[in-house]
């Protein structure tokens, strides 16, 4: 059981203040991202058909919970992992205008999660996706939308803080970019969870570029599908990737969150270098994959942000259980039952 409990911890609003604030952010929160990135809401699918390529596919190890279909000649369906190939298949099929997009409130399961204070089997994000022209696909385009997204951030901060004065606000003033081979130079002898650990305390917030491919230390910050984030393009000094993710310093936790996993979408020259660096070349017959490469989607940029995380966050809570609903171990429950952690 991997479990951290904050010495002395105790949750500084109670169950039903809890309540009226997590709605207070994702109010907030949902209506000035859409407001910033020019996004239109959308409905969501909780499941999309097996053998399409519309699932994402994670690390490409998690097993999806899927189901099959009665009155569908027992067709398999699996319950989504993330929407980030679906939103851009509707990015087209919605006609969105050029500059614009879309986002919607996602729910996913998955069950290959290692229960922890902040992982649960139960994901709930915005996936947001937004049109991008060709002469977009540079790093400049990518910090400009992590900036925009940071400033929803301490905006929503705000707003805790005004209706929560308790709730002190803690996050700095700007986000700090690093690529992530600057950071395997920086601490050569760490794994990628301890780089993330060291710079996140260091800044308070950074956005770590470029995870997915192979740094010349030879192994990837972190594994990425091959299929929906660019992270092979190169962008000068020898360095590669359009991704990367948003990570905050916890002090309550004495670690680093991440909150977001976005980046600049792959187009047709970057899928089908993803795919065979990853021995995953049958997935051009995927539906999704077609698509891409019959130049059916526009380019773009998206990402997902973590709804539960940033409660969690604002809120200043010990466990991810405090502000969603899911199913936890027994042990878990007990422990966090004993130390006054308050599982929904």
């Amino acid at each position: 059981m991997k479990l951290h409990i904050p010495q002395g911890y105790k949750s500084i609003l109670k169950l039903k203040e809890t309540e009226k604030a997590i709605k207070l952010i994702k109010d907030f929160f949902e209506s000035n991202l859409a407001s910033e990135l020019k996004l239109r809401r959308v409905t969501a699918p909780l499941f999309v058909l097996r053998g399409t390529g519309i699932n994402d596919d994670l690390n490409g190890i998690e097993r999806p919970v899927s189901f099959n279909i009665k009155d569908m000649d027992e067709a398999t369906a699996e319950v989504v992992h993330s929407l980030a190939k679906w939103k851009r298949m509707m990015l087209a099929d919605y006609g969105i205008a050029n500059g614009y997009g879309l986002y919607t409130d996602m729910n996913a399961l998955r069950p290959d999660e290692e229960l922890t204070n902040i992982h649960s089997i139960y994901v709930d994000q915005w996936d947001w996706e937004k049109i991008v022209m060709p002469s977009e696909r540079n790093l400049d385009t990518l910090k400009s939308i992590v900036n925009r997204i940071y400033a929803v951030l301490k905006r929503t901060e705000f707003i805790v803080y005004e209706n929560f004065p308790q709730i002190m606000p803690l996050l700095p003033d700007e986000i700090h970019f690093i690529h992530a081979e600057e950071l395997d130079e920086m601490y050569p002898g760490l794994d990628s969870k301890a780089r993330e650990k060291k710079i996140a305390k260091e800044h308070g917030a950074v956005f770590i570029i470029g995870i997915g491919h192979d740094m010349p230390s030879g192994e990837a910050h972190d594994g990425r599908a091959p299929d929906y984030d660019d992270w092979s393009t190169e962008t000068g000094g020898g360095k590669r990737g359009l991704n990367g993710d948003i990570i905050i310093w916890n002090p309550l936790l004495e670690d680093s969150l991440e909150i977001s996993s976005m980046g600049i979408r792959v187009d047709k020259e970057a899928m089908l270098y993803q795919l065979d660096n990853k021995g995953k070349n049958e997935r051009k017959e995927f539906l999704f994959h077609r698509r891409l490469l019959n130049d059916e989607f526009p380019e773009s940029i998206g990402g997902g942000i973590g709804q539960s995380r940033l409660c969690m966050y604002f809120l200043r809570k010990a466990h991810i259980g405090e502000v969603q609903a899911s199913l936890w171990p027994g042990e878990m429950v007990e422990h966090c039952r004993k130390t006054g952690i308050i599982l929904m």
